[in-house]
């Protein structure tokens, strides 16, 4: 459904098992897919998603768990190029993250963080002092995290589903963000408790109407921003001499129409690496 509905490079993480095993099969699950299907499944380890509920009240016994065995094993089997980690209040403290962070990245991690999305705690400051790829969400996001956004290589990844699920009236703040200079991008975040949509042209229409986005900053923020927060920009998100050719033409007059047409899959083919992957709307793998 993701390449019927244009996209041809996905982050997918874990993070719904919260223990070594089923953490370690959602991973496998991710690999295996990537190699079978002609999206370019990139996978992150979000064991730290949540606190198990069997470690409710012994949470840093779950963080040590992380740090000395999970984490090295999903290096080890080559499972995972991201880690990710929800900074929040309730969940992991910014000192929690930052030794988690800390750890994976002593195990070669890109990092991630799911940051400042109910309460400003200073995920985002942390994302940025972290070398972190994105700081995600962001709704909650404060001056000082704005401005460590502009002076870092952190982009800001707006997930405007998520808002529109759970009928939110708190969204991140696109446009100071965008005039700070920082880099922000846009995903679905697809899941099944917050965010059920695989289709980025949704996204792109509700980055226009409920944060304030032009339609070439939503374009622009979902293609060669989003490869930039996966460290792919060099191979894929623009057409451009040396990436890869990845296309999509849609049955519509204008760009502009992209966000003007509502309720409708205007996507009529898909090309991946330069091998036609749907036509006329029908899968062709």
């Amino acid at each position: 459904s993701m390449l019927l509905h244009g996209t041809t490079t996905t982050e997918a993480k874990s993070g719904y098992g919260l223990n070594k095993e089923d953490e370690i099969k959602q991973l496998e699950a991710l690999k295996e897919a990537d190699l079978r299907h002609p999206i370019d499944i990139i996978s992150t380890f979000l064991g730290a998603h949540e606190i198990p509920p069997e470690y409710k009240t012994d949470k840093e016994t779950y963080i040590r768990l992380l740090i000395d065995d999970i984490i090295p094993e999903i290096r080890r089997r080559d499972l995972a190029e991201f880690f990710d980690v929800f900074c929040e209040e309730g969940v992991y403290s910014v000192e929690e993250s930052r030794r988690l962070i800390q750890a994976a990245k002593q195990h070669g991690f890109k990092i991630k963080i799911h940051a400042d999305e109910f309460a400003p705690l200073g995920g985002t400051q942390l994302a940025a002092e972290e070398g972190a790829t994105s700081a995600d969400h962001v709704m909650a996001i404060t001056e000082e995290g704005i401005q460590a956004l502009a002076e870092s290589d952190t982009a800001a990844t707006f997930l405007p589903g998520v808002s529109f699920f759970l009928m939110q009236n708190k969204k991140a703040p696109a446009r100071r963000i965008i005039d700070s200079g920082a880099v922000v991008a846009l995903a679905t975040d697809f899941n099944p408790g917050s965010s059920m949509t695989e289709s980025m042209l949704f996204i792109l229409q509700l980055a226009v109407y409920t944060l304030g986005m032009g339609i070439e900053e939503a374009i622009n923020a979902a293609t060669a921003n989003a490869a930039f927060t996966l460290r792919r920009h060099n191979d894929v998100g623009s057409l451009d001499i040396g990436k890869k050719m990845d296309v999509i033409l849609f049955d519509e007059p204008s760009y502009l129409n992209l966000v003007y047409h509502l309720g409708v899959n205007s996507v009529r083919h898909v090309v991946k690496d330069g091998r036609i992957v749907v036509r006329d709307r029908n899968l062709t793998y």
